[in-house]
């Protein structure tokens, strides 16, 4: 299936951490946080502005972002969890 965001929403895919700690303890799936790191795999077209011209997005697929930790809404497509958020939610795109 193809899914493809509206307006200024991201379709991102969660980048998983290490599984251990820098002194090498494992840590357990309950303890671990969820990453707030992904990778982009789809973008809208981007929001309007008031005269109705397309404001372009600064995110393309492929890129690495990092976003906020209540960023986004949990969606599953073709049996993958992804997220899907406005642009505004990503905090910025690492090198």
């Amino acid at each position: 299936m193809t899914f493809t965001p509206l307006h200024d929403r991201v379709l991102v895919r969660r980048i998983e951490g290490d599984e251990k700690t820098s002194g090498g303890l494992i840590i357990p799936d309950s303890a671990k946080e969820k990453p707030q790191e992904g990778e982009v795999v789809s973008v809208g077209a981007g929001a309007k502005d008031e005269a109705g011209a397309r404001i372009a997005m600064d995110v393309k697929a492929g890129d690495k972002i990092l976003f906020g930790k209540w960023s986004g809404t949990e969606i599953k497509i073709d049996g993958e969890e992804l997220m899907i958020m406005k642009e505004g939610d990503i905090l910025g795109v690492m090198a």
